[in-house]
């Protein structure tokens, strides 16, 4: 498995996992599929705010896709990030998730600009709850019934992996 910063090329893959996470899962709350363009648009923005996007590659094959961008827009919460982990479900238990976080974690750790990273986690999704516990993310908030997809009502687990202060001065 190889895990490299994603690339253009990648988009017609990365919106092939995202739009099935759309259509059958609680991982992405849209309901709506979006189009080639929404991910370019996506990218774009990411890359331009030194944001990673990376890419899961096995067998020469996008397996996985990860980034994280900033938590909320106002600059009070420019140390805190939430992050994405998508696996495509030809790829899942190999590994890809745990490769994914694992890098998306360096680049925070080594980035100088990440104080809190922040999952936004459907609760029914354990396996995803489990794999952020074992990188030590604590579970900081629940809400419930604050999400609607697949005619119910859904729950949040908030978690968070808190890192050494960056630079406040920046």
């Amino acid at each position: 498995m190889l895990i490299r910063d994603a690339n253009t090329a990648d988009l017609p893959a990365i919106l092939a996992i995202h739009n099935t996470n759309i259509a059958s899962s609680t991982a992405i709350w849209d309901t709506e599929e979006v189009d080639l363009a929404e991910r370019e648009a996506w990218f774009a923005s990411r890359t331009a705010d030194g944001m990673p996007v990376l890419a899961a590659e096995i067998d020469g094959e996008l397996a996985g896709y990860a980034s994280y961008g900033q938590w909320r827009p106002k600059s009070g919460y420019r140390y805190s990030v939430e992050n994405s982990v998508y696996v495509d479900e030809r790829f899942h238990r190999r590994g890809v998730a745990t490769a994914l976080l694992t890098e998306l974690i360096s680049r925070a750790t080594t980035s100088g600009r990440v104080h809190a990273m922040i999952a936004a986690i459907e609760t029914g999704n354990s396996a995803s709850i489990v794999l952020h516990e074992r990188f030590g993310f604590k579970t900081v908030g629940q809400m419930p019934e604050v999400g609607r997809k697949f005619d119910r009502w859904m729950d949040l687990t908030l978690l968070q992996l808190t890192f050494p202060t960056p630079n406040a001065g920046a």
